[in-house]
């Protein structure tokens, strides 16, 4: 059954060659295939592909999403590669620091070259997070090491 199985995501890209800066060099996923049409990289147990396309996607939803333990620390990472998090103010979702409290998750978002959302998300009931590990911190009642990634580190 499909349930046993992992699902891979494809997003659509105008600049191949764009989207493999982002995607190998900034994100620093493994390249696991690539051709003229399509790269495809790997990530956990998934794997993502950008297919080319003529038009791209003009959908501004999310189109995919990694759930981390320590969303500060990929976000502080990414940072030191000149990826940074969009930030919102709206009604629907409001970032501070980059860093959005969507209920059972803290999220962050950052776009590829084409404007594919991109999901980081740290699930609030972490076993880390509930232990107040430390390294990990407790993104609810935070620590002094890390604390709420909301608030950057305490």
């Amino acid at each position: 059954m499909l349930n046993a199985f992992p699902v891979g995501v494809v997003l659509l890209s105008t600049d191949l060659a764009k989207s493999k800066t982002f995607y190998a060099d900034k994100l620093q996923l493994s390249v696991i295939d690539e051709d003229d049409s399509a790269i495809t990289y790997g990530s956990g147990q998934t794997r993502l592909t950008v297919t080319a396309s003529t038009t791209g996607s003009k959908d501004e939803q999310t189109k995919a999403s990694w759930q981390v333990t320590d969303l500060r620390a990929e976000l502080d990472e990414l940072a030191t590669r000149g990826v940074k998090p969009e930030d919102y103010d709206t009604d629907e979702l409001k970032t501070v620091d980059g860093i959005a409290d969507q209920g059972k998750v803290w999220v962050a978002y950052i776009l590829d070259p084409d404007g594919n959302a991109l999901g980081i998300e740290q699930p609030k009931d972490e076993p880390d997070a509930e232990q107040g590990n430390a390294e990990q911190g407790n993104p609810e009642q935070g620590n002094s090491e890390q604390g709420n990634p909301e608030q950057g580190n305490a």
